[in-house]
């Protein structure tokens, strides 16, 4: 029988672990140096590299590579990173689940969003959740989609709406609607306002475009449709927000694509121009993403509660956005 090496025994690890320590460690690891650390931290260097070196003794690995012009995880390091942020987010909720123990519901939902979702579906779930909890409050981050899921893996966001490429097991995932994205230009661009067009118009044109409008990314499909237009690789602006990437075409500098319910205004009040293909559209689906092993306070609960309801309740013929 191999004896365990009592430096990894999970009863003193458990007992010698100083929660501070993982705290640190946190911020140490999306720092370039331990003097960055410390900055963030407001703590001495020494104190910072004391911190670490008590971290690393009581866990029994080296969790970060220090070599001349080095600084970054190592093995170990990665996977108690990982941890660590899932700890460290609950230990954050802690003192506010404690402070709203009252019988009004007035706890608080931070929601992680794409910069483009437009859906009426989750709009009515705001409306809804205000009207029976008026005391309780909103928060409603803007982030890139990988961001977004981010923030809900580490317990920071409640629950996020986004795009998804990569599905990470601990988390869960839910269909929130489909939309369907064209290609437009704006007033200053030499097709808009062309009658007739054809796809073999666009051959040439410059375009702009989502940062994850590339192949083997959320927007595959975007980045498909482009080829197919024959524009070339040319792309003169790029945003991981969908209101900057409306700005860059509006003002000219390239036909991009936006999700046509969400551009249907524009193009009504003449700002923008929609250019082939007009048919057989890429369809992307916008998901709701929580994660099953964050302690929730009620209104986070109940929102969330009510928005997969609506989903399951609605069919998705009525969740899909032309």
């Amino acid at each position: 029988m191999v004896e365990q090496d009592p430096r990894f025994a999970p009863e003193r690890i458990s007992r010698d672990l100083d929660w501070n320590l993982l705290r640190t460690f946190v911020v140490l690891a999306s720092s370039y140096s331990v003097t960055d650390a410390a900055g963030k931290l407001r703590l001495t260097q020494p104190s910072v590299s004391a911190a670490l070196k008590k971290l690393e003794d009581t866990v029994g690995r080296k969790l970060i590579d220090r070599s001349p012009g080095r600084f970054a995880l190592t093995e170990a390091g990665q996977l108690l990173h990982r941890e660590a942020v899932e700890i460290h987010g609950s230990v954050l909720r802690l003192s506010t689940l404690l402070r709203e123990l009252t019988d009004d519901v007035q706890g608080h939902v931070r929601i992680a969003v794409a910069s483009h979702v437009v859906c009426p579906l989750f709009d009515r779930a705001l409306t809804r959740f205000h009207a029976d909890h008026p005391r309780a409050s909103v928060s409603i981050a803007v982030l890139p989609s990988a961001e977004a899921v981010t923030e809900v893996a580490a317990k920071r966001a409640s629950f996020a709406i986004c795009l998804v490429r990569d599905r990470k097991p601990k988390l869960e995932y839910r269909r929130l609607y489909r939309e369907y994205f064209g290609l437009f230009c704006g007033p200053p661009h030499p097709l808009f306002g062309r009658a007739g067009l054809t796809i073999e118009d666009l051959a040439g044109h410059s375009s702009v475009s989502f940062e994850t409008d590339q192949l083997h990314d959320v927007l595959t499909p975007i980045t498909m449709l482009r080829a197919q237009a024959q524009m070339g690789e040319r792309i003169t602006g790029v945003s991981s927000h969908l209101e900057e990437v409306r700005r860059m075409i509006v003002t000219g500098l390239g036909i991009g694509p936006l999700p046509v319910h969400v551009a249907a205004r524009d193009v009504q009040d003449g700002v923008l121009w929609q250019v082939p293909p007009l048919d057989d559209l890429p369809a992307i689906d916008v998901h709701v993403v929580w994660n099953p092993q964050t302690v929730r306070n009620r209104a986070e609960n109940l929102l969330l509660e009510d928005l997969l309801a609506a989903i399951e309740t609605t069919p998705i013929d009525e969740r899909t956005y032309r």
